[in-house]
């Protein structure tokens, strides 16, 4: 069983899966602000690996990989970054990209060299199945999860084409549109969550957003794991996030334990 199968096996509640770019505020923070992470409640890590034309991602997000870039981060510095975070942390750790960088770097290499330095699993975006083949075999190969991405609009056959191909999780699109932080969640979630259950055996795991422990907690009602990160970037941008992001973690934590409908 990997890392990923035994976080899901031993949740009580909602994981918390969260997610950083790589190299925001810096790598070394990154490495550092991971293990804060962990120490603080969170369950799963996404790693973002930094473009220059994020396509699904918020202006948060886009403005920590423009610092990340800035700051001279590829992706060897990022599986460098896994390999310091599995020096002192078992903790799954997902890589969240573009394919086109992955496309460059070579998908054998970047699959090989992800795995070695600790890597479980990878979400690619801007990625469909119908076109991952070569991608998803060589993920395969390298015991790595290559996870899909399903939106409210997605018609149920197409729902069941990719449960049938996502490893490790289906990750739910709580909204159309991009990244980022939102006041209040869209309508039609049960909904959508009933029409993934019907065709998915795999975990359920909700982004997209989501940002405060009140909506975490909505969430947590219907899906096994909620996906934060707009906030966490924002807590990262501030001079204090050592002592602001455990706090956080921690009241939305409460809000992801199994309580009653």
């Amino acid at each position: 069983m990997n890392r990923l199968n035994s976080v899901f096996a031993d949740k009580a509640g909602a994981l918390f899966i969260a997610y950083l770019t790589v190299g925001y505020p810096s790598l070394e923070e990154t490495v550092e602000a991971v293990l804060l992470l962990e120490k603080s409640g969170a369950d799963i890590i996404e790693l973002g690996i930094p473009f220059s034309d994020p396509l699904v991602d918020g202006i948060t997000i886009q403005q920590a990989g423009t610092k990340a870039l800035q700051n001279g981060v590829n992706i060897n510095r990022c599986i460098e970054a896994v390999r310091l975070i599995r020096e002192k942390s078992d903790i799954p750790l997902i890589f969240m990209g573009y394919y086109n960088p992955i496309l460059q770097y070579g998908p054998e290499a970047f699959c090989a060299n992800s795995f070695s330095a600790g890597a479980d699993g990878l979400i690619i975006p801007d990625l469909p199945p119908e076109e991952a083949g070569l991608l998803e075999e060589t993920a395969l190969q390298h015991g790595l999860d290559l996870i899909y991405l399903i939106a409210p609009s997605t018609p149920d056959e197409k729902i069941k084409y990719v449960a049938s191909r996502s490893r490790g999780f289906l990750y739910l699109v709580s909204v159309e549109g991009v990244t980022g932080v939102r006041e209040n969640l869209p309508p039609g979630l049960q909904e959508f969550v009933e029409r993934v259950k019907k065709y998915a055996v795999q975990p359920l795991c909700m982004g997209f957003g989501i940002s405060t422990p009140e909506q975490a907690g909505q969430v947590a009602r219907l899906v096994d794991g909620v996906i934060i990160g707009s906030n966490i970037i924002r807590h990262l941008s501030d001079e204090n996030w050592r002592t602001s992001l455990p706090a956080y973690v921690h009241e939305l934590k409460s809000f992801l334990r199994i309580q009653e409908p």
